[in-house]
């Protein structure tokens, strides 16, 4: 795939990214340097070998989720710096 400065400006114009002169010369560069080096990984004969998608033998470790009663809730929040209201701890609003 050949990157063009056209191609860097369309997909900086999709972004809505305003980029120099320099900026368009640089990143062409660049992403043509990373599009090379997996056109590289693609022409790799990779056939008979198994695919991999860990390597260090680890197995999820996940459990399912468990309530549990505090058995002295009003201790836990008292020691919150933050103001409590209906016996629960009031933070700022964190979403628009």
């Amino acid at each position: 795939m050949q990157i063009t400065k056209d191609l860097i400006r369309h997909i900086a114009k999709l972004a809505r990214i305003n980029l120099t002169e320099a900026e368009s010369k640089k990143f062409t560069k660049q992403m043509g340097a990373i599009v090379g080096f997996i056109e590289k990984l693609n022409s790799v004969d990779t056939a008979g070998i198994p695919e991999t998608n860990q390597v260090n033998g680890m197995e999820n470790v996940l459990r399912e989720d468990e309530i549990e009663n505090f058995p002295k809730m009003s201790e836990l929040i008292a020691c919150s710096h933050h103001p409590i209201e209906n016996n629960q701890i009031k933070v700022k609003k964190s979403i628009g």
